[in-house]
């Protein structure tokens, strides 16, 4: 899903200004192509857009399920659909792009555009000290969907203990990525994250290399 209902392919990104001109961020090989459970040194409130996957703890199926190429979603998926569109409002520094929820994880794009002196956020973490961090926005939003669920359902464990990220490079490999999540339903079935597969995230899966 797109803000405004517009396709992948259609639209223009929301803020390319943290991109160089000629449509690239500063090149660094060893931030750009690293499947990172944190980059040491980088700084993850920097501006720019950041890729996103966070995953339901044991790739349960949790937020729907995918019939005939789309993505139904259930309570608990338009509940990680709100908060997920809720995050600009906890966290003004981010914009948001291209998002799919799921049966069992997100895909998300977060364009860091900003970076106010403080932000708050109702049922999300303080977060306190790391609040400009894509990683602070992350928790936020796991923190908002875990509190629903606990709340209105029997499951507590909700979200694996980390998440993926993949530090967006240029114009081109954002449409790429973009389009990759529009897709995502319709290829559910061949995705490395579709129940039984044991196969791990890497930047090949989702087009990034």
């Amino acid at each position: 899903m797109l803000p405004g209902g517009m396709t992948a392919l259609s639209r223009v990104c929301l803020d390319t200004s943290y991109f160089q001109a000629g449509g690239e961020m500063p090149y660094n090989p060893r931030i750009h192509h690293r499947r990172s459970i944190r980059l040491q040194n980088y700084d993850y409130s920097q501006l720019g857009a950041y890729f996103v996957t966070v995953c339901a703890q044991g790739r349960a199926c949790l937020f729907g399920e995918v019939v005939d190429g789309e993505m139904r979603l259930n309570d608990a998926g338009h509940t990680a659909q709100e908060c997920w569109n809720a995050i600009p409002i906890h966290f003004p520094h981010v914009d948001l792009d291209a998002v799919v929820v799921m049966p069992n994880h997100v895909h998300g794009i977060l364009v860091v555009v900003d970076c106010p002196v403080s932000v708050g956020a109702k049922n999300f973490s303080p977060l306190r000290g790391t609040s400009k961090t894509v990683g602070s926005v992350v928790r936020g939003f796991k923190i908002g969907v875990t509190t629903w669920m606990r709340t209105n359902t029997v499951i507590h464990g909700v979200w694996q203990r980390n998440y993926w990220e993949h530090i967006v490079r240029d114009k081109l490999e954002l449409n790429r990525i973009r389009e990759y999540i529009v897709n995502n339903p319709g290829q559910w079935e061949m995705d490395r994250l579709y129940p039984g597969q044991e196969l791990r995230e890497t930047p090949e899966m989702y087009g990034v290399v």
